[in-house]
């Protein structure tokens, strides 16, 4: 048991130290900053977050589920928001800064454009944290099957892998992820706040198929680049592309196998007679279309 301990210890120590190793090439412009000194905020909020994906279905079992209509339509269409500033924010600098789309290194400067850049890349990283109140909204409204694993690993992840970026590599190739990612964002956000309005609206709402198609490619695009890096020696921390690389492909594998059950398979059952569809994704709405071969209704949840 002691020699345990004292190896246990040993590891500890060294990671530790391996830590404050790290921490000599960390990006002095974001010293400082809300969250980014130290690696605890974004643990703890992250522990606290899977607390709260496994403590919550369990205490909304014998309650009645939450319809909040009046919290999603602005919590959705403020998350548009914040994620069209960031994608605005990092194309205009990226552009004046003529930065390549296939590999940039990231340079510790302080001119206006890359703090234009590095400040876009921080709200991306906290709009991270805000992200938990879609898996918050699931547990509230007892939509306990849209917490899947794909959903819970991409929040729990992408908030702590941010983290990373924001600390050490806020500028350069890290901008292009950020960029895209958030021009999507704004596309599901805008979905699910109108969709919230209810059917006479969600009927009109015809791009969330696409939406996921969107995320595979762009996974596949942050793979390549990936990829790339490793290829032509892109100045970029190496750790970094392998990351990426591996990352994006669990990615790839999880949106895959969601867009497969979700549109494919439910497509062929669609066509060959039982016709329930059940629109799910990472974001708030569910709408369910129940076709009938004698009458068509349209029932929103």
């Amino acid at each position: 048991m002691a020699s345990m301990m004292n190896s246990t210890t040993s590891i500890a120590q060294g990671i530790y130290e391996y830590y404050l190793w790290t921490l000599t090439f960390a990006d002095t412009r974001t010293a400082g900053w809300p969250l980014v000194d130290s690696p605890a905020p974004t643990v703890v909020y992250t522990l606290i977050y899977l607390f709260i994906v496994w403590i919550g279905p369990k205490m909304m079992a014998k309650r009645k589920a939450f319809r909040l209509k009046w919290l999603l339509i602005p919590y959705n269409l403020c998350m548009a928001a914040l994620n069209y500033y960031i994608a605005v924010q990092l194309l205009t600098a990226s552009f004046r800064l003529r930065y390549s789309y296939i590999c940039e290194p990231c340079r510790q400067k302080y001119t206006p454009d890359e703090l234009q850049i590095t400040n876009a890349v921080w709200w991306y990283y906290f709009s991270k944290l805000l992200e938990f109140c879609d898996t918050f909204f699931f547990i509230l409204r007892k939509k306990d099957q849209q917490l899947t694993f794909l959903h819970v690993y991409h929040h729990a992840t992408m908030f702590s892998f941010w983290w990373i970026g924001i600390k050490w590599v806020p500028s350069g190739s890290t901008f292009l992820p950020a960029m895209v990612n958030s021009a999507i964002h704004v596309l599901m956000y805008s979905y699910y706040g109108l969709a919230a309005l209810g059917p006479r609206v969600a009927q009109y709402l015809w791009w969330k198929k696409y939406l996921t198609i969107l995320q595979l490619i762009q996974f596949t695009c942050a793979l390549l680049l990936g990829v790339n890096g490793l290829r032509t020696g892109c100045e970029f921390p190496l750790w970094m592309h392998y990351t990426l690389i591996v990352y994006m492909l669990s990615f790839i594998v999880l949106f895959g196998n969601f867009y497969v059950k979700e549109y494919m398979e439910k497509g062929n059952k669609i066509f060959y007679g039982n016709s329930s569809i059940n629109l799910t994704g990472c974001g708030q709405g569910t709408m369910m279309y129940n076709e009938p071969s004698t009458s068509k209704s349209k029932k929103l949840q």
